[in-house]
């Protein structure tokens, strides 16, 4: 009696010591949120918003309005920028999915001479920033007649070392035994990438599949420089011109931008779970 009387009261004690750091790291971490989000609240609330009442600092508009939203998606340049930047961000998502995870399985699964030597050499290319690669990749387009097309947007990014990193650190941990069974069985590689491989990583596909998507739709830079008619711009670069056509109109800047932030935040709520499980097998693989 008297030990079990000991361990409630050290278990009280304990909860007494860890409830005050709880109460502190819940409180830092909702002010971070807010902090983060504040923004975000402040663009939707700017689109809900009349020309005289844009520099009003109050999230909940006095009179919302979804006029903004009417004048904007009336527009058939947004539409054509918004169909631009859903194609080209589903066509490289596809692309890097289906090419990094064949790369990264013959990287992982395949022995042959010069396979480190082309692994390092793919990962060497992460190290070189963005920058320095639009020289090449605008010379290249304009030689091979890109400049100005749905090709020339893509091409980039249609395979990633990023992607056949991650690929090859998943690939590794499937089993050599399920593989060779199904040589054994007669299944041709591909077949045994695809049908067997291909299910077993079924995270890193997720984590890869979402991260591609979201940075091909908020890509700036090179969707700048290499288009150059207004029919081809992508979301991000349509409402930056759209936002110097309108300089003075915050509201419907704000409402462009908001209608261009759904997308991304539809496919977090969606596949939340997905990213974060991607995120931490990355982090143990890695």
């Amino acid at each position: 009696m008297t030990a079990t009387t000991t361990a409630s009261t050290e278990l009280a004690a304990n909860r007494r010591d860890i409830r005050p750091g709880r109460i502190i790291a819940w409180t830092l971490l909702f002010i971070g949120g807010l902090i983060m989000i504040t923004p975000l609240l402040f663009m939707f609330s700017t689109s809900l918003k009349t020309s005289g009442q844009v520099y009003d600092l109050r999230l909940i508009p006095a009179a919302p309005t979804l006029d903004n939203y009417v004048r904007v998606l009336s527009d058939g340049r947004f539409m054509q920028w918004f169909f631009n930047s859903t194609f080209i961000a589903l066509t490289v998502t596809l692309s890097n999915v289906f090419f990094d995870s064949l790369v990264g399985y013959t990287l992982a699964k395949f022995e042959f001479r010069g396979r480190y030597f082309i692994f390092l050499a793919i990962l060497s290319t992460l190290m070189i920033p963005t920058e320095m690669l639009v020289i090449p990749w605008y010379l290249m387009s304009s030689q091979l007649g890109w400049i100005d097309s749905y090709w020339g947007i893509m091409f980039p990014g249609l395979m990633t070392a990023f992607g056949t990193f991650l690929m090859k650190q998943f690939f590794e941990g499937v089993p050599n035994d399920f593989l060779e069974a199904a040589r054994v069985d007669g299944l041709n590689e591909f077949t045994i990438w695809w049908k067997i491989a291909m299910p077993m990583v079924v995270p890193a596909i997720s984590a890869l599949a979402i991260f591609t998507f979201l940075g091909n739709w908020t890509a700036f830079f090179w969707p700048l420089i290499v288009t150059t008619s207004k029919e081809l711009y992508t979301l991000p670069v349509g409402i930056s011109s759209f936002s110097a056509e309108s300089s003075i109109q915050w509201e419907l800047i704000m409402t462009g931008a908001a209608l261009g932030t759904i997308p991304t935040l539809l496919v977090f709520l969606a596949l939340q779970r997905f990213i974060v499980r991607g995120v931490m097998l990355a982090g143990l693989k890695g």
